[in-house]
C-alpha cells in the first residue's frame, strides 16, 4: 500500500493518519520483518496489523557477480514464478534497475524476455520489495531506479503507479523522481496518461528510425507507429530541465546505418531528448549481431554534428546475461537452453 492506501486502512481502524507514516518508515526505510518491531505503534494496533495484514518480501533464489561489479539477483514470487533484479554500481551513482512483470508480451525480437511471453503482472509490493531485498543484501546505497528489467511497466499500469508513489514517498524510499526512470516500447495513450500521472523519468525504445524496420524488430508499432508515437513525445508534459531519453539498440546490418542515423536526426527533431545507443547484447540463439566499434561510433558522431546529445551505454554484466535485453525467468532459462 502506498500512503494513501495505508491511511484509509487505518482510518477504517479509528486510528490517525501519522500512524501509516511511521508503518511505512518501519517497512522502507528501518526494513523490519513484522509488525512487533513498530515499537511506536500501540500494542492493539501491531496486534491488529499481525492478524489481518501481511509483510510480504520475496525470496532471494540465486545471486551472480560479473566480473565488472554487476550484479543479478533472482528472485522466487510466492506463486514460484521468479524475475530478475540487476545491481548496477559505478563510480557516480548505485542504479537498480527492476521488473514489472513475470514476462512480456511486447515481443521485441531482440529481446530474450519476450521469447518467454507474458506470464503475469507483478503487485506493487513485488515491484517494490526488489528495492527493498536488494538494499539488504549491499552495503552502497542504491541511488538509481531504471524500471528497465523484464517487462513492459506501461502495461502494468497501476501498480507501476503504486510503486513509484512508494518509491517517491518521503516516508518510503525517499527517492527524488529525477532518480527514477520509467522505459516504454510506445504504448501511447499510457504515455498521455503517464505525462499527467506522473513526474519520474520516461525512457522510450525506439531502436527504429522507420516505421519498415520498427514493424519487424517491434511488433507494437503496428498498433502505435512512430507517427503517433512522436506525436505523443511532443505533447508529452516535460519539466523545465527535463529531456524524453530515446533507448535505440544498434543492431548489426538492421539499423545501424549511416543513412540510419540520418533519418532517426529528421524523426525526432522538434522534440526535447536525448539518445541512448545500446549495442545489441547478444544472447544464445539471439537472430541478431552486434555492430562493430566503428560503425556504433559513425552513427554516435553523425548525431552529435546535429546538435543532438547521444551516449553510448556501456554494457554491464553480459557475462551473467544480466545487460539490456538479456534477463529472463529461471523456468524459462533452463527450458531455453535444454530445448535449444
Amino acid at each position: 500500500m502506498d500512503w494513501h492506501k495505508l491511511k484509509g486502512l487505518l482510518e477504517s481502524y479509528d486510528e490517525k493518519p501519522f500512524r501509516a507514516q511511521q508503518i511505512m518508515k518501519w517497512v522502507f526505510q528501518k526494513k523490519v520483518s513484522s509488525f512487533s518491531q513498530m515499537t511506536d505503534l500501540p500494542e492493539i494496533l501491531r496486534e491488529k496489523l499481525e492478524k489481518e495484514c501481511q509483510l510480504t518480501t520475496l525470496i532471494l533464489a540465486q545471486r551472480q557477480k560479473s566480473q565488472d561489479g554487476t550484479e543479478k539477483f533472482l528472485f522466487e514470487l510466492s506463486d514460484k514464478n521468479t524475475v530478475e533484479t540487476v545491481y548496477i554500481p559505478s563510480d557516480d551513482r548505485v542504479t537498480l534497475c527492476i521488473s514489472t512483470q513475470v514476462g512480456c508480451r511486447m515481443g521485441c525480437k531482440f529481446c530474450l524476455t519476450a521469447k518467454q511471453g507474458l506470464v503475469r503482472h507483478l503487485m506493487p509490493f513485488e515491484i517494490v520489495s526488489q528495492v527493498l531485498e536488494v538494499q539488504k543484501q549491499v552495503s552502497q546505497r542504491i541511488t538509481n531506479i531504471v524500471m528497465m528489467g523484464m517487462g513492459e511497466p506501461l502495461d502494468n499500469y497501476e501498480a507501476v503507479i503504486d510503486a513509484l508513489k512508494i518509491l517517491e514517498s518521503p516516508w518510503g524510499f525517499q527517492f527524488s523522481q529525477r532518480k527514477i526512470t520509467v522505459s516504454t516500447v510506445g504504448l501511447v495513450p499510457e504515455i498521455l496518461r503517464f505525462g499527467k500521472d506522473s513526474d519520474v523519468n520516461l525512457a522510450i525504445s525506439l531502436n527504429a528510425p522507420n516505421d519498415e524496420i520498427r514493424n519487424q524488430i517491434m511488433p507494437m508499432n503496428k498498433k502505435y507507429p512512430l507517427k503517433e508515437l512522436f506525436e505523443a513525445c511532443k505533447q508529452y508534459p516535460l519539466k523545465k530541465n527535463r529531456r524524453i531519453t530515446f533507448e535505440y539498440v544498434l543492431l548489426g546490418g538492421i539499423n545501424d546505418g549511416l543513412e540510419h542515423a540520418k533519418e532517426l536526426a529528421l524523426q525526432i527533431k522538434g522534440i526535447r531528448c536525448k539518445i541512448n545507443l545500446i549495442p545489441f547484447n547478444e544472447h544464445p540463439k539471439g537472430p541478431f549481431k552486434r555492430p562493430s566499434d566503428e560503425t556504433i561510433f559513425t552513427f554516435q558522431e553523425y548525431l552529435i554534428n546535429q546538435n543532438i546529445t547521444v551516449l553510448i551505454r556501456k554494457s554491464r554484466g553480459r557475462d551473467i546475461l544480466a545487460a539490456c535485453g538479456q534477463l529472463v525467468s529461471q523456468h524459462y532459462t533452463e527450458k531455453f537452453l535444454t530445448v535449444h
